[in-house]
């Protein structure tokens, strides 16, 4: 990724707090562990403000509280390091549905940010500019997934996970579900985007890693979905494209 400012010398990044994992179009995925690890731990309350300090000690039980220290200091680390600035020139601020964005020196700055997490793993989105998400999934084998197929898929979807038998019809349900939300947290726009509203273009259900479309009442809008989950957990993520888009599908009523 390329920003205006250089990377100060001083400065120095924490890459024990994360690690690349999938590189796109621009946009860079990186991986945090969110084990228990007591040095991480410590280095990484090191990056936080007073004002998440505060918000972390709020937290009532010890893994909670783990995740969003690790988290928040990664994404910290991460942005100084692409941004070239300090750590205590770095602040953040929640656009209308929660998305987070960031300042520097009380300055939005142009870098887009993204960010999703479910014990053990969290994973950060960045891309220079633009409109992204990310979500990542364990493959919870415990769920009873009938009332979420109800409730988050249309009937295309939803005829397919029915046909879907066992590990098959888990792999399913989670590929889907972190395409959905992360084509919504990109939007932007929260729970006013109904996730049975609209469908996951027909080549990514069937299994292909990229696909291309947009929402059925902002059909100008392009966006690239890509599947980027592993064997150990299910994850996507979703970008602004200029693309030809797939016809959105809506749904009947």
């Amino acid at each position: 990724m390329s920003y205006a400012r250089p990377m100060q010398p001083a400065l120095e990044a924490s890459p024990s707090l994360w690690r690349p994992l999938h590189e796109t179009d621009g946009a860079t995925v990186f991986h945090v562990d969110l084990m228990p690890d007591a040095p991480r731990e410590t280095e990484a309350l090191g990056w936080l403000d007073a004002a998440e300090r505060s918000r972390r000690d709020r937290f009532l039980y010890p893994r909670p509280r783990r995740e969003f220290t690790l988290c928040r200091a990664a994404l910290r680390s991460l942005l100084c390091r692409e941004l070239g600035c300090c750590n205590a020139e770095l602040s953040f601020e929640t656009a209308k549905f929660g998305k987070p964005f960031a300042r520097v020196g009380g300055v939005p700055v142009p870098a887009a940010v993204n960010v999703s997490h479910t014990c053990p793993h969290c994973l950060i989105e960045l891309a220079p500019r633009g409109r992204i998400g990310v979500d990542v999934e364990e493959r919870s084998t415990k769920r009873s997934l009938n009332d979420y197929i109800r409730l988050l898929f249309a009937p295309e979807e939803r005829a397919e996970l029915e046909k879907s038998r066992g590990r098959g019809r888990i792999e399913l349900f989670y590929r889907l579900w972190t395409l959905k939300e992360a084509a919504i947290k990109a939007a932007g726009a929260g729970l006013s985007i109904d996730p049975a509203g609209f469908e996951i273009p027909p080549g990514l259900v069937r299994g292909e890693r990229t696909g291309v479309f947009s929402f059925p009442d902002t059909p100008e809008v392009r966006w690239r979905l890509e599947n980027i989950g592993n064997a150990r957990f299910a994850a996507a993520i979703a970008r602004e494209s200029v693309e030809s888009a797939d016809r959105p599908v809506r749904r009947k009523t």
